[in-house]
């Protein structure tokens, strides 16, 4: 189960994810990307805070949506060391 929300601010869209980034999820998040991010010029940040595993489809969304801009908010170990490495794989520095 992935429970995706966003917040709009002034200065963000912060697409907040809850649950595993697996199988058919990562097919909704990136049906949800594509129209969070059309015509917006405000930075979107996707917040991996409450993500508990992420599969391989869903580290190869995630460097996609690295590709096209999105930042990064995250914590624990493992999901900071994932980013690190999608962002060494993209060549950018996307998370906070």
């Amino acid at each position: 189960m992935l429970k995706i929300s966003s917040i709009d601010t002034q200065v963000e869209r912060r697409v907040v994810l809850e649950g595993k980034l697996v199988g058919p999820w990562v097919a909704e998040l990136r049906k949800y990307w594509e129209t969070a991010a059309r015509g917006i010029e405000i930075p979107i940040v996707v917040d991996l805070r409450n993500v508990t595993f992420i599969s391989q489809e869903g580290e190869d969304l995630l460097s996609l949506l690295m590709n096209e801009g999105a930042k990064f908010s995250c914590q624990g170990v493992l999901t900071k060391y994932l980013l690190k490495r999608l962002e060494r794989q993209c060549g950018r520095n996307k998370y906070s």
